[in-house]
């Protein structure tokens, strides 16, 4: 891979991480626009630099070099990110779909920084579809049914 390329990676994962992020900033969540698109960038520099440190270096007979294992390494760094957005509040858990979209920029992060393009698009296209598409079906169809046999149960308890 040359240098070219790996500025390429970067800069499409940038770009898709901010479209996950350009979505939760719309809705006003949390983790927004910056921390999407830093999430997936970052994630693609280190699989880039992971790819990139395994080329230059020579394997002997025993040498084995992995660029994988840095990235089963984003994952579990990836994780604290997601949990230090979760909250509890009472009853209601709060943040977990925002920490949900920052392991999906990370795996997008790190598909397109090693050179998966197709599956990093197609990725943030289902995110982004899971994202607004079911937030609509529960908007006009779950939420006014839910409502309404709270309300039946609030009558039967009069």
């Amino acid at each position: 891979m040359t240098e070219f390329d790996a500025l390429i990676r970067i800069l499409v994962a940038a770009i898709l991480g901010a479209m996950l992020g350009l979505e939760r900033e719309i809705t006003q969540k949390p983790a927004g626009l910056r921390t999407h698109m830093l999430v997936a960038e970052g994630a693609a520099l280190f699989m880039v630099g992971s790819i990139l440190l395994s080329e230059q270096v020579e394997t002997g007979e025993f040498a084995v070099i992995d660029p994988t294992r840095i990235g089963s390494t984003i994952v579990t760094g990836v994780g604290f990110l997601g949990a230090g957005m979760i909250l509890r509040s009472g009853g209601r858990i709060q943040g977990l779909t925002t920490a949900a979209g920052i392991w999906v920029a990370a795996a997008i992060g790190m598909l397109v920084g090693s050179g998966f393009y197709i599956i990093g698009i197609f990725g943030t296209a289902l995110c982004l579809l899971t994202l607004v598409g079911l937030r609509l079906i529960e908007q006009r169809l779950l939420r006014p049914r839910v409502a309404a046999l709270l309300s039946e149960d609030e009558e039967e308890s009069d």
